[in-house]
């Protein structure tokens, strides 16, 4: 029996009901996928609205209406919710005790923001097959990114250790920071949230580099990549032209000011589309810099596709940023950080180049090189025909994350046989 080609109930759990980050899209994009192929999603979030695209394509839709952690007016009230949503179990449990157990899979997205490590008891408790997209590191790491926010550098700790508890790598404040050491406890060690899990999706091998280790020994690993939505627009023309661009959340983890003063000393004006904490700073510091702001979704594009190179600075993990695969899409080369899940998406120096991650001199030295009009239209091809050579489309996406859903109900049926493999081929 071909479990993936019959129709699935599939539950995507996640903090919002809207587009809040790339996570939220992923999901969104995957739910009416799913829909489009002929199974029935069911979206179950914490905090709303709900976004049109889920009510246009005929998506079900649970939405509490409550706020995420940051958006909560008390700060008492986040951290019990955080801590515990009770109101989110109890609700979540009602949804799976009345899907069909043979034919339903629990899929979670995301949990730190709003719906906290509470969601573990009801998903055990149904015994239905679940799995965890790794969009970020929250479930091993306090803060979400093994990153010191206050150092500025990748965090070598492990987490939860004495040494962990004792340092202050939170983006605002320790206190904080030991909130969400006692949560990471708390899901980890009471909750189990980790072990409700057989099967685990890593959207880049980088991830499962950074903490395959830290998965259950029995769970399964599949790599499935996020599903991008760009237009085939063919090679660029004139890929010589146009700027130097960063695009995304203007935080100090992406970078956004290595790439201010390694343009300064390469002496040239950076671009930035989008916005962020760290905007000010920039603007005070590098008042040459061109902040653009946040752009619709066709004006992105542009932007992009009429860029001379993208750089991508970040100075922290990453998953597999969306915006360095649409850049190939469109044909733009991308400048990326070695020490980030963006670097596998680029092979230096035919689709673009990398740099030493966090050093403002290696930097440099790419940005210059990015002068050489033939080196950048050697690139700008590389890029199109690497993306393009297998490009992961929506379509494929669901194919892919419909046979780990297939996977794991033939395994429930016939637990004694083993099917699969870690890392199997058909999802990379």
């Amino acid at each position: 029996m071909s479990f993936a080609k019959e129709p699935l109930t599939i539950v995507l759990c996640l903090d919002h009901a809207f587009v809040s980050g790339g996570q939220a899209k992923v999901a969104f994009d995957s739910a009416i996928g799913l829909k489009q192929a002929g199974h029935r999603p069911i979206v179950f979030a914490a905090a709303g609205p709900v976004d049109q695209a889920l009510t246009a394509a005929g998506i079900d839709v649970v939405c509490l209406g409550q706020s995420d952690l940051l958006g909560n007016p008390s700060r008492i009230a986040a951290a019990v919710q955080g801590t515990w949503n009770k109101p989110a179990a109890d609700e979540l449990a009602r949804l799976l005790r009345s899907l069909p157990a043979d034919r339903t899979i629990v899929h979670v997205h995301g949990w730190a923001k709003a719906l906290s490590p509470s969601i573990a008891l009801p998903i055990a408790r149904s015994g239905l097959p679940a799995v965890y997209t790794i969009h970020e590191y929250f479930l091993f790491c306090p803060n979400g990114g093994f990153y010191n926010y206050q150092k500025g550098h990748t965090c070598p700790l492990e987490p939860l250790s004495a040494a962990c508890w004792a340092t202050h790598c939170d983006s605002r404040n320790y206190p904080r920071k030991l909130w969400r050491n006692a949560r990471l406890t708390l899901a980890r060690d009471v909750a189990h949230l980790p072990e409700v899990f057989s099967d685990y999706i890593a959207i880049s091998r980088f991830q499962v580099d950074v903490v395959g280790a830290r998965l259950p020994a029995a769970s399964r690993v599949h790599l499935v990549s996020n599903p991008i939505d760009v237009p085939d627009l063919g090679p660029k023309p004139l890929p010589a032209q146009g700027d130097i661009i960063f695009v995304g959340r203007i935080s100090a983890e992406k970078g956004p000011l290595l790439f201010a003063e390694a343009a300064r000393r390469a002496g040239l004006i950076p671009t930035y589309i989008g916005d962020g904490p760290a905007a000010a700073e920039l603007r005070a510091k590098y008042p040459e810099a061109r902040l653009l702001g946040w752009q619709g979704g066709a004006a992105v594009r542009d932007a992009i596709r009429g860029a001379r190179a993208l750089v991508f600075p970040s100075l922290w993990y990453e998953g597999q940023p969306l915006t360095v695969l649409e850049a190939k899409g469109l044909g733009t080369p991308v400048i990326v950080a070695d020490g980030c899940a963006g670097r596998e998406e680029i092979e230096d120096g035919v689709s673009g180049l990398w740099f030493k991650g966090g050093n403002v001199d290696d930097l440099v030295r790419a940005l210059r090189q990015v002068r050489d009009d033939a080196l950048v239209s050697r690139l700008s091809d590389g890029a199109y025909a690497s993306f393009w050579s297998d490009p992961p489309t929506l379509a494929r996406h669901v194919e892919r994350i419909s046979g780990v859903y297939g996977e794991m109900l033939a395994r429930r049926a016939q637990p004694d046989v083993i099917v699969g493999n870690m890392l199997p081929q058909a999802a990379e």
